[in-house]
């Protein structure tokens, strides 16, 4: 299997188009044609890890966090990215990212942290806005059902768990077609009334353009007639942050110390509980402090995250309680995520997870 191969399924489950503006997901060093010899799967890129990668006979390395963020105008070896990338390119060891793509999907980051620490009823924290359109079209009617069906062949047509989803509407469609035509019904020069459907549906961003492709391939007309709308709709399956419910109340300590033992950290930040049992958990893997608000909202009792700021901590206003759990702690079972992506491809290839401890935090 050949490493684009293997990153198309990865794009496949968390598409590009969702990462945040700031973000660099994707392949980040080495040649997308390269067959792969061997996988290591890690949360961080570092010296240690291509080093392990490279002992392992691994020549990709899958990472949540991408080894650049930003451009790099000089590689000399002047810090650890530098030093990254000049390793991996000598050694022929490739560096894939699927960061906050992988952090949106409905069964991505947070919701495998939900899962570990016993929530269900899941739903999106923080719905992904901006990634719905309307595509419509305007057919002949004796072409309709064909066009349909390829609009939703191509990924259009899905609204929550129901697919095939469309409107339509018959009317009349009036042209002129000019001299250099060359008209699928009427004649050059003379104005043609035709009966024709409006057909409307719903189309995610990442399959956008290629639903103009397939339109554009099958509709009769030489020029076909379509419309794009953004739509401010939230989109429920994509998103950051997951929030659920605890099976049964729960008294807040006691599963905080159970958090604790399961995400095996050293320690937990909390604020003052105004409460002292629970029911509605959410919570962000990594960093999610401007999340609180959503989160109380939400009517959550508990709000999960890491990387919060001492005047962060305010903002839980005696409503409800928030934990720091640490931002590696939180995202660690990402890697589990990637060898299921990786091992339903059948690979003929070895899958090994990083051993090299990426953690910079340390605790006493």
């Amino acid at each position: 299997m050949k490493i684009k191969e293997l990153t198309a399924k990865f794009e496949e489950y968390a598409p590009l188009s969702y990462q945040e503006s700031y973000d660099n997901c994707g392949m980040q060093v080495g040649t997308p044609e390269a067959e792969i010899r061997g996988v290591l799967l890690t949360l961080d890129i570092t010296e240690g890890v291509i080093d392990e990668a490279i002992a392992k006979g691994c020549n990709l390395i899958i990472a949540h966090h991408p080894l650049i963020f930003r451009g790099v105008k000089k590689i000399i070896g002047r810090d650890h990215i530098e030093r990254c990338i000049i390793k991996a390119i000598k050694n022929d060891v490739a560096i894939y990212a699927s960061h906050t793509n992988m952090d949106k999907m409905k069964n991505g980051v947070s919701a495998r942290l939900a899962q570990k620490i016993g929530l269900k009823d899941l739903e999106i924290l923080v719905p992904e806005q901006n990634c719905l359109f309307k595509i419509v079209t305007f057919v002949p009617t004796a072409s309709a059902a064909f066009v349909r069906q390829t609009l939703f062949e191509a990924g259009a047509g899905t609204i929550g768990k129901y697919d095939r989803c469309s409107y339509s509407i018959n009317g009349e469609g009036t042209f002129r077609a000019g001299n250099d035509c060359h008209p699928f019904v009427g004649a050059i020069g003379g104005e043609h009334h035709e009966e024709e459907v409006r057909i409307e549906t719903i189309i995610k961003k990442e399959h956008l353009s290629r639903a103009i492709k397939a339109l554009l391939a099958v509709h009769p007309y030489e020029d076909p007639a379509y419309d794009i709308y953004e739509l401010k709709n939230e989109h429920k399956e994509a998103g950051l942050g997951i929030i659920g419910n605890l099976p049964e109340e729960t008294e807040l300590l006691s599963y905080l110390k159970m958090v604790k033992e399961k995400l095996q950290v050293g320690a937990i930040r909390y604020t003052e509980p105004p409460k002292k049992k629970i029911k509605r958990v959410a919570l962000c893997g990594g960093s999610g402090s401007e999340f609180v608000q959503n989160a109380i909202a939400k009517g959550a009792d508990l709000y999960i995250s890491g990387d919060f700021k001492y005047h962060d901590l305010f903002n839980a206003e005696n409503i409800i309680t928030i934990a720091d759990v640490g931002h590696f702690e939180s995202e660690q079972f990402t890697k589990e995520i990637f060898f299921e992506i990786v091992s339903k491809n059948n690979p003929k290839f070895a899958i090994q997870f990083s051993d090299y401890k990426t953690n910079p935090i340390n605790y006493i």
